[in-house]
């Protein structure tokens, strides 16, 4: 897309969330009462895979969820989960009809699928019988009834790094995102935090995804930052879109990072090649809790022989969030109010929570680009308050 700039072809290697079909649909926001369980027996719980889909992407991911998923349940201390996988496709149809037999089978909570359109098709397929669905999805459009969203979303990150750019005295944001439906909502994102946190968009400029679009935005954005004296700047890009062309671009048009502070939305140390760009050095960008990650992927790569995908922790964290409720809520462990209670979970990437409306909220570090090394400026949390829910 971008030929003049030869290091996005290089970059380009980071599956996106978007390009993932995670980001589709919307469902009813309501709440559900799950089925009863017996904490005597195994817990029967169903993994909703991709796998199937003649996507060798999805293969590989499958396999990660799995193994991370049976890698939690022996970290659980004297509960037993009866893990029965199913294969999707990542189909909706096939989703369904995948959600619906589990529950048949005497499934009490489904973990996944991934897809967006998967995870409508399976809640709906099983919201009747009291089922709910934790999805490895991000998208939170489809969040609500029986369906809570595992992934980590662009309002969790907006949400902490704005706050922490306010303060850090950078309340006054210009903010790029592109018109895509990715950008859109990233933008939104970034819009509501910026509200929650009292910081203020000062201006907003949007682009068309192509080599024209982003280079015709950057004197907007540049001319909007004289005009507002704004003094950070949000790119919603990663590395796989518009980031590596707007870091080089924006500098060089006098835009430059030892005068405004650059805030990035998406993960800027994925993958590495993205920590070299000239335009993020001094930037910030937020990340789970990096110590809680690497021993995670040691753990993974004794135990499987391989580095895990990036969102296999997802699974280890449903089922860390599975066995927590089991062990405090007894057979009341799959009801919404015990699944949104407000101390939350510990996973592999640190402690999140899920929230009435089936969105989440993730404890998140604060990170900085410095000689090309990622350096955390503000650590994760490892706990939530109960009365910071929102």
């Amino acid at each position: 897309m971008f030929a003049r700039f030869r290091i996005a072809r290089k970059l380009i290697t980071a599956v996106t969330l978007s390009s993932l079909g995670l980001i589709i649909a919307g469902c009813e926001d309501t709440t559900t009462d799950g089925p009863k369980i017996d904490t005597s027996a195994p817990v029967p719980v169903a993994l909703l895979l991709p796998k199937g889909s003649g996507d060798p992407n999805d293969a590989l991911l499958s396999e990660s969820l799995e193994n991370a998923a049976r890698m939690a349940m022996s970290d659980l201390n004297g509960v037993q989960i009866d893990l029965r996988v199913y294969d999707t496709a990542a189909n909706a149809d096939i989703a369904a009809a995948q959600a619906q037999s589990a529950v048949d089978g005497g499934a009490k909570i489904i973990l996944g699928p991934l897809y967006s359109g998967s995870t409508v098709a399976a809640g709906a397929a099983v919201a009747d019988e009291g089922v709910n669905v934790l999805s490895f999805s991000n998208n939170t459009s489809i969040a609500g009834g029986n369906i809570f969203v595992l992934g980590h979303t662009f309002e969790n990150t907006a949400d902490r790094l704005t706050r922490y750019a306010a303060l850090n005295g950078r309340d006054m944001i210009a903010l790029m995102h592109a018109t895509n439906e990715s950008g859109t909502i990233a933008g939104q994102a970034v819009n509501r935090a910026a509200l929650l946190a009292n910081a203020s968009v000062m201006t907003e400029v949007s682009y068309p995804l192509t080599q024209e679009g982003v280079i015709s935005a950057v004197p907007q954005v540049r001319d909007a930052i004289e005009e507002t004296q704004a003094n950070a700047i949000f790119l919603t890009s990663n590395t796989a879109g518009a980031l590596p062309f707007l870091s080089q671009l924006l500098p060089e048009a006098g835009v430059k990072p030892a005068d405004i502070q650059y805030i990035g939305l998406t993960r800027w140390d994925i993958p590495a090649q993205t920590l070299e760009l000239p335009g993020i050095q001094g930037g910030w960008f937020a990340l789970p809790d990096p110590d809680r990650a690497a021993a995670f992927e040691a753990r993974y790569e004794i135990a499987f022989g391989s580095q895990p995908h990036r969102l296999g922790s997802l699974a280890y964290d449903g089922i860390a969030a599975i066995g927590a409720l089991v062990s405090s809520s007894g057979r009341d462990a799959f009801t919404a109010q015990a699944i949104t209670q407000a101390k939350g979970f510990e996973g592999v990437d640190g402690v999140f929570r899920l929230r009435p409306d089936g969105t989440n909220e993730r404890g998140l570090a604060v990170a900085q680009v410095i000689d090309q090394q990622v350096v955390v400026i503000d650590p994760a949390p490892q706990l939530f308050s109960v009365a910071e829910v929102n």
